[in-house]
């Protein structure tokens, strides 16, 4: 990794800090802590019920993270709905893609209906996008939601969670799908698996890959 994508990845991070009400709130439930010890070592009488809502707070935040670190696997969904964000759903026909010349699978989608060119990852946990076209399709970062950080060839990069309304490819449609904009990504989209987890099954036959949703609908009952 090369110090300018160090440099860029931890300004980011930093910069994403006062944007981040979870993450504020984990501080400002830090401090109050503290300040709860030390009056408790000054035997003041209010210092362990300070204390005691610093750690409540700490816990709420704490279940709310992985709440929404849940949401990018399939199978933890079940307590998801208590955070009143919307069901993800895959749905349509089979699609299949072929292989591009450089020997990866590229797919042209519509992202809340802007058009871009996504890779499929099956390494990479969540279907992440730039910051430039998150500002085209109207993608902003979730309120309450705490700054990630994730794996790229060119090392970590800072990132933020959103949820996409639509987002269509071939003939698949998914809604409510989580994604993660990432500032320092630079201008490759990705697809990952927090989408294709969301299949009934997905393969590669020798330089096509096969994309199955549940329940397959026809592009007419899609639209």
């Amino acid at each position: 990794m090369s110090i300018q994508n160090l440099w860029n990845n931890t300004a980011a991070a930093i910069t994403a800090i006062p944007r981040s009400e979870l993450l504020m709130l984990a501080i400002a439930a830090m401090v109050v802590g503290w300040i709860g010890s030390a009056l408790i070592r000054r035997k003041v009488p209010m210092g362990r019920l300070v204390r005691t809502a610093s750690t409540i707070a700490l816990a709420g935040v704490l279940v709310t993270v992985v709440l929404q670190l849940s949401r990018f696997d399939p199978r933890l969904e079940v307590a998801v709905p208590q955070l009143g964000l919307p069901e993800q759903v895959v749905q349509g026909a089979e699609t299949r893609l072929a292989m591009a010349s450089d020997g990866h699978f590229w797919l042209r989608a519509e992202l809340n209906g802007v058009p871009a060119n996504f890779l499929v990852d099956t390494g990479a946990t969540v279907t992440a996008v730039s910051s430039d076209l998150a500002a085209l399709a109207n993608l902003h970062p979730r309120r309450g939601g705490l700054p990630i950080s994730i794996g790229t060839a060119n090392g970590p990069v800072a990132a933020q969670i959103a949820t996409a309304d639509s987002f269509r490819f071939g003939n698949i449609a998914a809604s409510g799908l989580d994604v993660v904009i990432a500032p320092t990504l630079g201008e490759t989209n990705v697809v990952g698996m927090n989408l294709l987890s969301r299949l009934a099954s997905w393969r590669v036959e020798g330089e096509t890959m096969v994309l199955v949703p549940h329940n397959p609908q026809t592009a007419l009952e899609l639209r």
